[in-house]
């Protein structure tokens, strides 16, 4: 089954790396900033290959000219594997039903990915549209840095940003597998409900209702197989997403 997680994304990405003579590489070579720590790429739907790549041997060992979209979705470490690639095709799913503000929108994950002589990563890893045309989606990029501030446990967290974000995320939380996930407004609630804050306080917090609290912390309960808030909390901690 593991080969079917990331089969729509996979399906539309290749192993083929930028050309250093295409026009394309020394225009986002101008204009694409690079930062220390980071490696960005950049890949065209329309060419079917990398159009620029940046820093990838010191995040992960390949040289610039031999990263592939391919080797990233696909050195993604064991235990993140299915659900980052199914955050991938879920996230790019949705972005292909839009018809409008496509290049403003964006999501984030922290994930695993394998170095190449084989030492595990921990990423946090940002993609984005940055090219598209009448509802078509032709550039993607994708800006990813190393995790030195905490361990990564196996519940996977992630966040997604454009101009209707609440549609963008509730269409991942319905349709993503994994039971061990937990989305940016989720985590939100939960470090205010661990910091002792009752769910009509977090509510007024965050500018919504009381019932759109319950809706992101209940359901944690039963994803995540604890009985009490407490219990809840205990979880996060020891599984590093407090």
């Amino acid at each position: 089954m593991k080969s079917e997680f990331g089969k729509y994304t996979r399906e539309r990405v290749s192993d083929v790396p930028f050309d250093i003579e295409d026009p394309l590489y020394n225009e986002y070579k101008e204009k694409v900033p690079l930062f220390m720590g980071q490696a960005v790429y950049i890949y065209s739907f329309v060419k079917q290959r990398m159009v620029f790549a940046n820093g990838w041997e010191e995040l992960l060992g390949y040289k610039n000219d031999e990263i592939t979209l391919y080797k990233i979705v696909n050195s993604t470490s064991k235990r993140h594997f299915n659900f980052s690639n199914e955050l991938n095709d879920k996230a790019l799913q949705y972005l292909n039903t839009l018809d409008k503000d496509l290049d403003k929108y964006s999501f984030t994950i922290e994930v695993e990915k394998i170095h190449k002589n084989g030492t595990i990563v921990p990423l946090f890893s940002r993609v984005g549209i940055y090219k598209s045309h009448n509802g078509q989606i032709l550039e993607v990029i994708g800006i990813s840095e190393k995790l030195h501030s905490r361990k990564l446990g196996n519940i996977m967290q992630y966040a997604v940003f454009g101009p209707e974000t609440s549609n963008f995320e509730e269409s991942l939380d319905q349709e993503l597998f994994s039971e061990f996930r937990i989305s940016n407004r989720e985590k939100e609630a939960l470090e205010l409900a661990a910091k002792g804050f009752a769910f009509k306080e977090i509510a007024n917090k965050l500018n919504v209702s009381q019932s759109a609290i319950e809706k992101r912390i209940i359901p944690l309960y039963k994803r995540f197989k604890v009985n009490s808030l407490p219990h809840l909390i205990s979880f996060s901690y020891d599984n590093y997403i407090l």
